[in-house]
């Protein structure tokens, strides 16, 4: 990848059988986003047969109605980020829904597109009417620091909840935002 600061990036929703077509692409993020550091679920190395069939269970969501795939695109380059709205939720929690898989490209970082992703993420929410959103994040982290900035409220941490790709234990840190 060689995203360049002066192409435009665009965001959309992408269906199921887009989703599964895109699989490769998605695998490229993911595993770009694990190399790099980021605590996604995943330990490093990421084989590239366990990271597709991630993105092959998440078009499986997609088709069954119980995930939103949103993508970052650039015009060169592809698809250079991603964010996940999962809405299936409990029958008592139908108001609510979680972010996940929030993953921008290493070499895409910079040019606003996990503000982008997020604002998007907000619009698809509100279309499925969802209105209380739930996410979660390495404590300290870039993206702690870009889901505050975005008006996201901090709840609370975990310690010791999860593994960075190379073993080491993270904690976490809860937010939620009302839209």
């Amino acid at each position: 990848m060689n995203a360049t600061t002066d192409t435009p990036i665009t965001v959309r929703r992408l269906g199921a059988d887009e989703a599964a077509a895109s699989a490769e692409a998605l695998a490229e993020v993911l595993i770009d986003c694990v190399q790099g550091g980021a605590s996604v679920s995943f330990m490093d190395p990421l084989p590239r047969d366990k990271a597709l069939a991630f993105w092959r269970g998440v078009a499986d969501g997609v088709a069954r109605n119980e995930r939103v795939l949103l993508v970052a695109e650039d015009a060169v380059e592809g698809i250079v980020g991603t964010v996940q709205l999962i809405t299936a939720m409990p029958d008592n929690q139908p108001h609510r829904a979680d972010v996940a898989k929030m993953l921008v490209h290493r070499k895409a970082r910079r040019r606003g597109v996990a503000q982008r992703l997020m604002a998007a993420v907000d619009d698809a929410a509100r279309s499925a009417g969802k209105r209380v959103l739930v996410l979660d994040t390495v404590t300290g982290g870039d993206a702690e620091r870009l889901y505050e900035r975005a008006g996201w409220q901090r709840v609370g941490v975990v310690p010791d909840y999860a593994l960075m790709p190379d073993g080491a234990l993270c904690s976490t840190t809860y937010f939620y935002r009302h839209l």
